[in-house]
């Protein structure tokens, strides 16, 4: 269990901090580089959705997951990389949007 709990906080970790740069490559009018972060973001998050669903599986063929702060942390981690995700994704269209608009 310590596995696929660690490999939700790692790849959750790893998908907001793809996030964070796309972000700062968006801002900094590198759109095309922005979207590739997401890319890998993506990608972390599929590891991440890999290692909770071994948790699930266990769970529902009848295997005690027990419940543990380290797994609370873990899901929190993943439940807050999807939201930056998504909302690094509608800010870079956004910036994509706004290019070559000055205020």
């Amino acid at each position: 269990m310590l596995h696929a709990v660690m490999g939700l906080i790692i790849h959750s970790g790893n998908t907001k901090s793809e996030c964070m740069e796309a972000l700062q490559l968006a801002k900094a009018g590198k759109l095309s580089e922005a979207k590739a972060k997401v890319e890998l973001a993506n990608q972390s998050l599929i590891e991440a959705h890999h290692s909770q669903t071994g948790l699930l599986t266990k769970e529902a063929s009848g295997e005690k997951v027990e419940l543990t702060m380290l797994l609370i942390h873990a899901q929190d981690h993943l439940m807050n990389a999807i939201t930056f995700r998504d909302l690094a994704i509608e800010m870079i269209d956004l910036y994509e949007r706004f290019e070559g608009i000055t205020i």
